[in-house]
Order: C-alpha cells, then structure tokens, then sequence
C-alpha cells in the first residue's frame, strides 16, 4: 500500500502558473541556508543545469544568482509529457552586515551550486579584558607618577 499526499494549494498554484506563464513560470531554485562554525553556507538546487550557465554576482551586499537551464528535447521530438521547467530562473540574496561578501566562494557539484561566506572578523565574538574601576585606576596613575618623581 503507498500513501500519497495531495496538497490542493499546491495544485492550485501549478495550474495559475500553468495559465498564466503558458506552462514557463520563472520559478526560484530550492534553497537551503545555515550556518557552521563562521561561515554560512547556501546551498541551491540545479539539477540538469551546465555549471557554464550558472552566473553568481556579488554586489556590496546582494547575492545575484542566474541561471539558464535549457529542455533536453531537440527540434522534431514529438513532446509527450513537459513538466520540467526550463529558461531563465534567478534569485538574490540580501546579506546581513556580519558577513564578508569580499571571500564569498562557489561551488557546483552533481546539481548543487554551494555558497560559502565567512562571518566578517569584526563580527565574531572577541574577549574583553575587564579592568579596574576609574577612581582605582586613577590612585594607580597617581601613585606610579610619584614613584618616577621620586626616582629622578
């Protein structure tokens, strides 16, 4: 027995984007994004795309991705079923000010297109030495100034 799942909201939405892109809705690439250690990493599927199409911009602190994935028929292929999307897909990215967007890299490996960004030095969690307080501070200043007095 297989147990399958209908959404009739999902449904819904193939057949407004069906209506009203004629079957080629520019629709956004899967994505997931987290973060290990100091660097995030995003990570998007491109199954059945040329790493040669893919072209990832890097802007202040936009991410621009786009890519074009073209239909595996050729001219005369008498058409049977079309439900792979084909065309020009893009998706941006807005990074947040902790990030070094300069030392971004990418990687395409078997459908996947991985962006690594590393945390910005300025960013990461730094140990504050705590000193003494002011009036303490101050008597030290004091008491160090009348010692090199009295030794000169």
């Amino acid at each position: 027995m297989a147990l399958m799942r209908f959404d009739p909201f999902r449904q819904l939405d193939r057949l407004g984007e069906q209506v009203l892109a004629g079957n080629r809705a520019m629709r956004t690439m899967p994505m997931e994004a987290f973060r290990r250690g100091d660097e995030f990493v995003i990570e998007l599927d491109l199954p059945g795309v040329d790493p040669n199409d893919v072209e990832l911009t890097v802007e202040r602190n936009v991410v621009n991705i786009r890519v074009t994935r073209r239909p595996a028929r050729q001219e005369g292929d008498e058409v049977i079923v079309d439900e792979r999307p084909a065309g020009e897909f893009s998706r941006q990215l807005f990074l947040g000010d902790n990030l070094d967007s300069g030392k971004l890299e990418a990687r395409f490996d078997r459908g996947v297109l991985t962006i690594t960004i590393p945390v910005s030095e300025a960013s990461k969690p730094r140990k504050v030495e705590i000193g003494a307080p002011r009036e303490q501070q101050q008597s030290i200043d004091t008491g160090s100034r009348r010692h090199e007095t009295a030794n000169a």
